[in-house]
């Protein structure tokens, strides 16, 4: 089975050290960080992903405009949007593989968004 490659950004150290570290557990996940959106799509223009996770509230580029970027180029990309407010209606403007994770999230939370996307691609 392929496996699912995710770029996590998240500009929090810790944070992205903990998420980064609990993803790559996951023997079908390959997993690349970064500190910011610039940082994201500078590596995506490099290699694609299937799955973006990205914080909204990043420094410079949001991770809205991030994933609006991305969503340009690519309609079908799935993206992960963690934020520490409802995204609500913001969602279904940004496509229908755009979903949100309210921070703080438990890990389980996230798996289960993450196993249930990963399912869509069609690679579970």
């Amino acid at each position: 089975m392929p496996q699912t490659r995710i770029l996590y950004v998240e500009d929090n150290e810790d944070l992205r050290d903990s998420i980064a570290m609990l993803l790559e557990e996951e023997p079908g996940y390959a997993v690349r960080v970064c500190a910011s959106g610039e940082e994201g799509l500078a590596l995506l223009a490099q290699d694609d992903c299937d799955i973006l996770i990205t914080d909204v509230g990043l420094p410079g580029l949001s991770g809205v405009e991030l994933a609006q970027q991305v969503l340009a180029r690519k309609p079908a990309q799935h993206v992960l949007l963690c934020s520490g407010y409802d995204m609500g209606g913001e969602l279904a403007a940004l496509g229908p593989h755009v979903h949100a994770l309210t921070k703080p999230f438990e890990v389980d939370a996230l798996e289960q968004l993450l196993h249930k996307m990963v399912a869509s691609l069609g690679k579970a």
